[in-house]
């Protein structure tokens, strides 16, 4: 007698034992509506997650000298900091959504969230010695690991051909987190500087609520944590982490130091006046390179990541001219432009490094199963790695103002990272010599 196959698990059971996205009269039937709702609500945890993580980079600005006098090193310190320690966090973070699930995780992790925000308060309240305030700070890392555990977590959920826009959505939805941080915290602080914490309190709580009722575990996101290290030993899991940190390291870096180096290169900077606040222009920069990260995702499904990165590349490059060329010219015209524009070419190469992923264990992986469970953990470690970039970029900033009394120097050495970065693109993933040769598949798997 035939066996029959296994029933689809109600829609909204906590977890899911049949899982099937390729399968299309699953996907039609039951698996898009499912992904939605989970794609819906880790965008909404995710999103605050990216606002706790950056937090420390507008709190900073706000700063009263007279009972913060900290130099401009010491405030570099306190938005690249957050960062180092975000990047660290999102290995753990990956691999928890396979030990406990994407619904269990994403609700531990939007708690957890309170930490640094009870941090952040205590710190402007009780004004206690710097180190202590650095430590507090660094606690905000605990927001980075979020990111790493929600892609992860989705990539389990969407069929192949809808990744990149997925996967997109999903990063998008967590970095606009950085532009609404920059905008609405400086209003909030205009009340004092504890309501910047305070103001996350209820959302978090109900983020973590929402994903315990909403959300779903995946039986099939479910591996030993032996299986996931296997992908270590793959070239790709390093040659990607490498690209990923001079595109989303670069977002990262960028979106924590641009409110201070704003301040500090153009003083006469706009800003606008809501109340007794003051908001400056600097929220603009992460709200352009959250929305181009789904562009570059969705070029990605028709172009080809390596293409889309390689060009976003080039346009990082240019960027990073026009920023040295309008500080030369004190063109704070030219600044303003040119740092969007370096916004806009990162983001846009988030959405497609993120998609080349995928395609690139599907090709090269020995079957379905064992490609999405590398490219999963892959997307973690290209997370983790990619974020040291948000470190080094507010910390390489600071040493050139400190050696030269500017920031040419850095942004002169950034455009060189993103011409090694392209060089790496081209001869790993554009050769046409690659493509016929080492893996054929690459050509007609979305690279």
């Amino acid at each position: 007698m035939t066996a029959l196959a296994p029933a689809p698990a109600p829609a909204r059971a906590a977890a899911l034992s049949h899982w099937d996205p390729e399968n299309p009269e699953f996907w039609a039937s039951t698996g898009r509506r499912v992904a939605r709702r989970n794609l819906v609500f880790s965008i909404f945890a995710e999103h605050l997650g990216f606002s706790v993580w950056t937090l420390w980079s507008v709190v900073v600005v706000a700063l009263p000298a007279a009972q913060f006098p900290y130099t401009v090193d010491q405030k570099f310190w306190l938005v690249a900091l957050p960062n180092l320690i975000g990047a660290l966090m999102r290995l753990p973070y990956t691999f928890a959504v396979t030990r406990f699930g994407g619904r269990t995780w994403t609700s531990i992790s939007a708690v957890l969230l309170l930490i640094p925000l009870a941090g952040m308060i205590f710190a402007v309240a009780a004004k206690p010695a710097y180190w202590v305030v650095l430590l507090l700070a660094a606690t905000a890392g605990l927001g980075g690991g979020n990111f790493a555990s929600s892609m992860t977590n989705i990539s389990f959920f969407f069929p192949e051909k809808e990744k990149g826009v997925a996967l997109g959505l999903n990063a998008a939805g967590g970095n606009i987190g950085i532009s609404t941080m920059q905008l609405l915290v400086p209003i909030v602080l205009s009340a004092g500087l504890v309501y910047g914490g305070l103001m996350w309190v209820p959302l978090v709580l109900a983020a973590a609520i929402c994903a315990r009722l909403f959300m779903n575990n995946l039986d099939v996101a479910r591996s030993p944590l032996k299986a996931q290290f296997a992908t270590v030993k793959r070239a790709h899991t390093w040659i990607m982490s490498f690209l990923y940190i001079g595109t989303f390291g670069s977002f990262l870096g960028y979106s924590a130091a641009f409110p201070l180096v704003l301040k500090l290169q153009f003083p006469e900077a706009p800003v606008a006046h809501v109340g007794a606040a003051t908001v400056t222009l600097a929220f603009a920069g992460p709200l352009v390179g959250s929305l181009t990260r789904p562009l570059g995702g969705w070029l990605s499904d028709r172009v080809g990541g390596a293409r889309v990165t390689a060009t976003c590349y080039i346009l990082m490059g240019l960027g990073s001219y026009g920023v040295v060329a309008s500080v030369s010219a004190h063109n704070m015209a030219l600044f303003l432009t040119s740092f969007l524009f370096l916004f806009a070419a990162a983001g846009a190469g988030n959405g497609s490094t993120y998609r080349m992923i995928p395609a690139i264990f599907a090709a090269t992986s020995p079957d379905l199963t064992t490609a999405k469970r590398e490219s999963a953990a892959t997307l973690g470690i290209a997370g983790a790695i990619g974020a040291l970039g948000g470190f080094y970029l507010p910390r390489a900033i600071s040493d050139s103002i400190k050696s030269t009394g500017g920031i040419s120097t850095a942004f002169t050495w950034f455009a060189v990272m993103y011409g090694v970065c392209l060089a790496v693109t081209w001869w790993c993933y554009l050769r046409k010599r690659v493509l016929a040769t080492q893996a054929p598949s690459l050509a007609h798997a979305g690279i």
